[in-house]
């Protein structure tokens, strides 16, 4: 019985980075995927609670995610580190550092937007705070297992990520999401596959199709009498169909395959629609998303004609 008990490690997960950064969502998200989440904790008490959690019986053994920053009570970046180092080498606890990064004009724009001061900028810019922290929290950075930046995420991008590393993965499961998106407005920043389509004929300079979107029939015929179509979705198709199945055997459980035009609305959404057809044909139950389906059409995005 020992054994048993032994055999699995109490998982914990060491939340941490910028103020700004995203660790609240981050927790929120753990939580939601059955971690137990405790945010804004003295970090000097990690011994005590540690010492607690392993006074259970093993039997209700959900994994723990802590959240602190350079606000935290006893925060001090060499004694975490040093003290993490021991802890990891206990047989009974399996211990991961996440650190949440943000580049430091994002984070000023996150600041300004809600107007809040930034803890250690006290009555100077808040970049200068910022900055402080940044300094601060480098070693702690260098040293964590995982480090995520969310300068490009929107609390959506970040929630998938966070769903990316800490969700629950069997190789038995493979959730695919399909999406359209417009070069001119972003690339996607969490998209595993990204394949650009603005090398076929673009269904914009037809003043009949441009109100249209890769939905309607007329777009999606317009598209298909391009001499490169049908090769290249077949070759699409093909490569998707051989990675697939070999993401699902290594673990993978969230793949993200995305299709870019210039604006969003006509060659990347068609394609997304029937790649999307195909995976389903083939056995999988891919999730179809359009980011700027609803986008305003402009010539000024899409560019000269050819």
């Amino acid at each position: 019985m020992d054994g048993e008990s032994q055999a699995t490690p109490q998982r914990i997960l060491l939340v941490t980075g910028l103020l700004g950064a995203g660790k609240t969502t981050a927790l929120r998200v753990l939580e939601d995927l059955g971690w137990e989440a405790i945010d804004n904790f003295p970090i000097r008490l990690l011994d005590r609670l540690l010492e607690t959690e392993s006074t259970g019986t093993g039997h209700d053994t959900a994994p723990l995610a802590i959240g602190f920053d350079s606000r935290t009570r006893g925060f001090d970046p060499a004694w975490i580190i040093e003290r993490v180092k021991e802890l990891s080498e206990r047989p009974d606890l399996d211990v991961t550092t996440l650190f949440l990064d943000c580049a430091g004009r994002e984070l000023e724009r996150r600041y300004n937007e809600t107007r809040r001061r930034h803890p250690m900028s006290e009555d100077k810019p808040v970049g200068t705070g910022i900055a402080a922290e940044r300094e601060l929290l480098a070693p702690l950075r260098r040293w964590a297992d995982m480090v995520i930046s969310t300068t490009s995420y929107s609390s959506n991008d970040l929630q998938q990520a966070i769903r990316q590393q800490f969700g629950e993965d069997s190789p038995q499961q493979l959730t695919i999401t399909v999406s359209s998106f417009g070069f001119a407005r972003g690339t996607p920043p969490l998209a595993d596959l990204v394949f650009d389509m603005r090398f076929l004929d673009n269904p914009h300079w037809d003043e009949t199709l441009r109100p249209m979107t890769g939905q309607d029939k007329a777009v999606g015929d317009y598209i298909r009498r391009d001499p490169a179509f049908d090769e290249a979705y077949t070759r699409i198709r093909d490569l998707l169909l051989l990675l697939l199945p070999r993401y699902r055997a290594q673990g993978k459980a969230y793949v993200h395959i995305a299709f870019g035009c210039t604006g969003g609305r006509h060659r990347s959404v068609f394609t997304a629609e029937t790649i999307a057809s195909a995976l389903r044909d083939a056995g999988f139950s891919p999730t179809l998303l359009h980011r700027n389906l609803g986008s305003r059409a402009a010539d000024l995005l899409e560019g000269s004609r050819r």
